[in-house]
Parts: structure tokens; sequence; C-alpha cells
């Protein structure tokens, strides 16, 4: 046994002994067994897919930064793509930097929003080769310039040191899909033409940027499959959602699968903008599908939308229909499938069992079986507010899982208004009291519909951590409301919306739309914080196990003042064994959770806010835990472009004073006002000089 797995047993035999006194008592036998497998399941450096593994649990069995080290870490490197400094500002403010680096073939391998591809030495952050596709500057695509992957895949048949035995792939902002040799970055010139095949939309975009792909495809069994992302309100007859299947070697077309069926419904996508999971043994890929077009009226398209909002089973190499369950029917709320299924193996009470676990925007976390798509626990079809606008026909019921709670709140009452001291809120009491609320899926109207959660709410693209040792799962969640409104066709051709507000034709439907956060004068969500928390959930026990506000207004407020209220998180988080769970926020920190008692332990500050899934690997034996820091546009915060890692101090290193106290949640209030405490205290002594010498 190598050290660094005698560290990890030693590591996973802590943590079997803490469940009984933290999380209850967990079967030890299922869980000593569990431990050692992934003690000994391979070497413990691998990130090699997006979610870390094919099935995105974003688990990680390194165990060398625990929660009695974390405080030891610090910055081990900064890389820069260049964009910030050679793009031009009013192009930058159009990104979203939300990449995860892979570590394969000796090189950590990401993509910029401008689909740029780098490959960095993994200790020192130095670039080793780029790939530039060329994506115009001019696109503005309908869900901003982003790239949050690639996917890697190595070809079995071909000989050691053939050029492209080992393939990054990519989808673009402008609809290519790219093929590049992992090792230097050059495209593989038999797949596709030259490297890269232009998708064939099937219809003319009313603007360049309409149809995209957002999220890194996945590889399996020798198929590259992606997805796409398309501007959902614009209007009806918009591109279809198709999910295409290519070979991996050639590029050829294997197979597409719409997920919408279309018999006696007028509507475009539904598409696949998240993340998807493979299942290399059962030869199955995980889709998790959005609502079709457009999102607020559903009048032309009856029924319930099938395979529409729903997590899709198809045969890898066939794109053949395996099963599909739908969570949200004939959806007129924007609730997509906004996370990649996360597949594990959990124990149920009644025997060990293969799994989807599906989380949502509502909050909902389903849990599915893997060959058949049933639930593994009830789930009821309840019924849920009617009276939609004209044309509507909304389904008389929704399905709700009965054993694993909600992770966010799904009603708000105005007595949850955020409201300041002595002041109250009158400006949120003035948005919100207007509004048609009458709980979790109150439809759309001309009156206008309080949303809660919100439409990016709950659980979004960053998608669940699972640890398959204390089967915990563990994710970020948003509380925050979004105000929708329906304009009838009639008035929409000269309406004007308000500041702030998002307003959107529908073209073809009756009635276009407008879209606002529920935000008072002063910049802060109406509805009271935590706006972003941690959530750790025990499946088995089916109860919350802790919630951890994530994040500070630090980078908002004025003087910086940080309040601990939580940020909206569309970002992820990665679970260790070595007892931990980290995540960026839309503050400026990467930072570190306990995964047994949802303590914040540590923060190490990033030259922007981290809105990206963290990842860890080994390097030359040590630890690091790597974050994309480039802001994110949609949300208003500061756009960089930066990657940054941090690893355990060595023994000629310590943490510095000024990381430990500047660079941390307040700290720069603090610093700023101590300062002025001193300048006024100089200040205060000159004047008394002055005077004494006067009366001198």
């Amino acid at each position: 046994m190598d050290m660094n797995s005698l560290s990890r047993v030693r590591a996973l035999e802590k943590l079997i002994r803490r469940p009984v006194t933290r999380f209850g008592q967990l079967p030890q036998i299922p869980v000593i067994f569990m431990a050692l497998a992934i003690a000994f399941a391979g070497p413990a450096r691998a990130w090699d897919h997006w979610g870390g593994d094919q099935g995105g649990t974003r688990f990680s069995n390194l165990a060398q930064i625990t929660p009695a080290n974390v405080d030891h870490l610090v910055r081990a490197w900064q890389f820069q793509t260049g964009d910030l400094a050679n793009r031009p500002a009013a192009v930058m403010a159009r990104t979203k930097f939300e990449a995860t680096p892979l570590l394969v073939e000796d090189s950590l391998i990401l993509c910029s929003p401008f689909n740029e591809v780098v490959a960095l030495d993994p200790g020192t952050g130095e670039q080793k080769w780029r790939y530039d596709p060329k994506v115009s500057e001019s696109l503005r695509p309908a869900n901003r310039y982003v790239c949050r992957g690639v996917a890697y895949w190595r070809d079995d048949q071909a000989a050691d040191g053939a050029s492209c035995r080992s393939r990054v792939f990519m989808g673009t902002n402008d609809a290519r899909v790219i093929a590049l040799d992992a090792r230097t970055g050059t495209p593989c010139a038999d797949f596709g033409s030259n490297g890269e095949i232009a998708i064939d939309i099937g219809t003319k975009l009313l603007w360049p940027g309409e149809f995209q792909i957002t999220s890194a495809p996945v590889v399996s069994r020798g198929v590259v499959v992606v997805g796409s992302s398309i501007s959902d309100n614009a209007r009806v007859e918009a591109p279809l959602g198709t999910v295409r299947g290519f070979d991996a070697r050639s590029g050829r077309l294997r197979w597409s699968f719409d997920p919408l069926i279309h018999d006696g419904i007028d509507a475009g996508q539904a598409n696949v903008w998240a993340p998807m999971s493979a299942d290399d043994a059962r030869g199955l890929v995980f889709l998790p599908t959005t609502s079709p077009s457009p999102d607020f009226w559903a009048g032309r398209r009856p029924g319930n939308d099938e395979h529409a909002n729903s997590v899709v089973a198809l045969k890898t190499e066939t794109g053949e229909l395996a099963w599909s369950f739908q969570a949200v029917h004939h959806d007129v709320w924007d609730y997509d499938m906004p996370a990649q299924p996360t597949l594990a193996r959990i124990d149920t009470g009644e025997g060990m069992r293969d799994v989807v676990i599906q989380p949502t925007k509502q909050g909902f976390l389903f849990v599915l079986d893997r060959d058949t798509g049933k639930p593994v626990w009830p789930v009821e079809e309840r019924a849920v507010p009617q009276g939609a606008a004209e044309g509507e026909q909304l389904s008389p019921t929704q399905p709700f899982p009965t054993h694993v709670p909600a992770l966010v709140s799904q009603r708000f009452s105005l007595d949850d208004t955020f409201k300041f001291p002595i002041i109250g809120s009158p400006s949120c009491d003035a948005l919100l009291k207007p509004l048609r609320n009458d709980g979790l899926y109150t439809p759309p109207s001309t009156q206008g519909t309080l949303e809660f959660p919100m439409t990016g709410g709950g659980v979004s693209w960053g998608g669940a951590a699972f640890d398959p040792v204390h089967q915990i799962l563990y994710a970020n969640a948003s509380n925050a409301i979004h105000v929708i409104r329906l304009v009838p066709e009639s008035e929409a051709e000269h309406f004007t919306p308000q500041p702030g507000t998002e307003f959107a034709r529908q073209r073809g439907a009756r009635f276009a739309m407008t879209r606002r956060f529920a935000m008072s004068r002063v910049g802060l969500p109406c509805n009271a914080p935590p706006w972003g928390e941690l959530v750790a959930v025990d499946l088995k026990a089916g109860r919350i196990l802790f919630r951890s506000t994530v994040g500070t207004v630090e980078d908002r407020a004025p003087l910086g003042l940080a309040f601990k209220w939580g940020t909206p998180l569309v970002n992820g988080v990665v679970v260790t064994a070595g007892g931990l769970v980290f995540t960026g926020a839309m503050d400026a920190y990467l930072r570190a959770f306990d995964a047994a008692s949802g303590e914040e332990l540590w923060q190490g500050r990033l030259p922007v806010p981290g809105v990206a899934n963290p990842m860890t690997y080994l390097w030359k034996g040590e630890q690091y835990v790597a974050i994309a820091a480039g802001g994110h546009s949609e949300a208003g915060t500061t756009i960089g472009d930066s990657v940054v890692a941090f690893r355990l101090a060595r023994p000629s290193e310590a943490p510095s004073l000024w990381s430990r106290t500047i660079d941390r949640p307040g700290g720069r209030f603090m610093g700023g006002a101590a300062a002025a405490a001193v300048v006024v205290a100089l200040l205060a002594v000159g004047l008394w000089r002055c005077r004494r010498r006067a009366r001198a």
C-alpha cells in the first residue's frame, strides 16, 4: 500500500466513526466496505469528467486536506486567459466563466467563455497549449458567452502514441462540435472536417446567437452526446431541441433524439442545456430536459409535453428511448431540469440500489431507479393552483416527492419580506402585494405572478454532490423571487419594460412576458435571507442534516460590509473523503465547509467571484483545489478571467497575515475602519498639539 492509499484509509476510518455522533446511526458494515472500495479503487488523482466522474457525483477520494488543516491552504497559482486584457469591455460584459477543469494527460484542461481551450501545468498553472476556435465577438448569444467544460475520451483501438488517441471534445457558442488532441491541442483531422462539425440546426435563426452549446458533451461507448441551449422566449417556432450522438472517431452522426413529442403540439424546443450523465456499463446516457418554448404561455402545446421537463434515459449507441420520468407537467414556469442527473448507489433501507438523483429548480430531489426510471420512494400527484391565462390548459396536478424533503422553501408570504429596521421595505411591499401568489405552481398572469422559487432558484446547473461513504447528498440552493407578468399580444408591439426588467415577445403566443428579480431599491432581494445555502441530505432517512449560509454581500454592500446573508448560487460543490465541501459563491471567495456539521472553516480570496464548480486533484503528492474565477454578467458581478488553485502550505511556507485578516469576509471593512480610526487619532493628536503650542 502506498502512502497516498494509507492516508486515504486512515482518513476514511475517521469518517466511518464520525457518522455515529453527527449523522446518526448509519449501518457500519456497508460503510466500511464502501470506504475500502473507494480507498483502493485506483489512483486518487483523476478528475476526468466534468462532474468528477461519469455519474456526476463530484466526490473525490482525496483526503490530504481535512477540517484540521484546511486553514493552512495557500494560493498555489493563478492563471489568466487573457480575455480581460484583449477583448472589448462591452463583449466581456456578456460573459459567464463557468468552466470546470479536467485533469487528464498530465494537464488541467478547460475552456474559456469564448471556447478557447487551454491546457495548464497542474502544479504551476503555466500554459502548455491553447486552441482558439475563433468564435465571433458579435454573436450576442442568448445565454451569454459561456462554456462550462470539455469532455475527455481515450480511443483504446488506437496505437500508443498515435495522434488523437486521447481526445478533448467541446461544443461552442456558435454551434460547432470540436475534437482536439488532448496532449497537443491540435484538431483531430479525422473528426468531421479537420476536427469540427457544424451543427445542422434545421431552421433559420433570428440572430446568430439564438442557438448555442453551453455545457460539456458526454462521451460513452465511442459516442459523443451533445445538447444545446436556445433562447427560450423569442418565439413559439423556435429551433428544435434535438440531442445528437456523434461517432467519437469520425464525427459521423450516429443518432438524434427530440425530447418533445410534437404530435398535436405547436412548439419549438425541449432541449438539454444542462450537463448530462452516462453509465458505460448499462450503455445509457441520462438527459435533463427543459420546458418547451415559450416558457410562460403554452396554449399551443396541449397536454403534458412528453418528454420535456424530464429525466430521459437513452441507449448510448443508438439513441433509442430506454425510459423517461417527467418531473413537471405542461410547464409554464420555466422549471427546466437544470442540473446534471447524479448517478449513485444508495442504501434505500431495503438494500443497495443504483439510482438517478435529479435536483430541480423547485428544490425537489427525485430519486429514480437507474434501470427503469421508476421512483425509488413514492411520488404523489397533487392538485396545484389553476385559473390560467386565456387559452391555457394547465395540468391539474404535479408530481411531489414524499420521502426526501424539498431543499428550499416553496411558499412565500408578505411576512417573509426582507424588512429594514424602522423603515421596513416599502419598495418591496409595493412590488409584491398586487401579485397573484397561490404558492408553488401559481400560473403566470396579466396581473403579475410571484414565482417562488424563482426560475433560477432551488438547484441550478451546478448540480449535487454525493458522498458514497456516508450516503449524504450536498447541494447549493438559492432562495429568491421572480415576478412574471404576461403582456397581451395586442400591447406587446409598443410595450416599454421598466428598467431592470426582461421583456420577451414570445412570438406566436397570445402573450409576451416580462420577468424581473424581486429586488428592493437598495439592491437587495425582497425575500428575507439567506439567499443561498449549502444543504446536506440523508437520502435514506429522508431528512435535512444541515443548512449553511453560503456567501456574503461584501462585494455589493457599501464600504464592504460583509453581512452573512448568502448569495444566489447557480454553481455546485465538491465533497472529499477528507471531510470537506468546497464551493464558490457570488462574492469573491472559495469556501470550505465541514462535511459533517456544515461549519464554514475557511475562505480563500479570489480576484472576482468564482461562479463555477470547483474541482480537486492530486499532483506530485499534493492535493489542489481549483476554481474558475471570472464572475457572472447576468448576476451583475465583477468580471474577470482567472483560474485559481490552492494547496496546503509547504514546510517553508505559511498563510500570510494578509490572507488571514484582510482577505476574509469583512476584512476589508475592518481594515478600512481601523485605518480610518488611525487617521482620526492622528488628526486628533495633531490638533491637540497645535492647540497646546498656541497656548504656549
